[in-house]
């Protein structure tokens, strides 16, 4: 399993309406492509230097081969929305990570 995570962040005079347009246009978008089983929004709760709040979206692939088709055939459109509905008002960086092993407590 890929975890493909896109770490951003958002100016203050920006957020809320960043906010909804990810949880109800863009995110929805990028799990329907079918790349993605599913994506969890988080906020990263420490204050940045620079200012803003940052956010991350981790999209859950089954295999690298999987995201690759994806970054090949999807990501330049999809960034490109971003910019042009906020322009510099935000900042994103993107990490491939790879699930080694998941250690849930049964004990609940």
């Amino acid at each position: 399993m890929i975890i493909y995570n896109v770490t951003t962040n958002v100016e203050k005079e920006i957020e809320e309406d960043w906010l909804i347009w990810m949880k109800t246009e863009h995110i929805p978008k990028v799990v329907k492509i079918g790349k993605f089983s599913h994506a969890l929004l988080t906020k990263i709760l420490i204050d940045e230097e620079m200012g803003g709040i940052t956010y991350s979206v981790q999209y859950t692939s089954p295999s690298r081969d999987v995201l690759a088709n994806y970054l090949n055939q999807h990501t330049h459109i999809l960034k490109q929305e971003v910019v042009d509905k906020f322009g510099d008002k935000l900042v994103s960086f993107r990490t491939e990570l790879e699930v080694i092993d998941l250690i849930e407590n049964n004990e609940r």
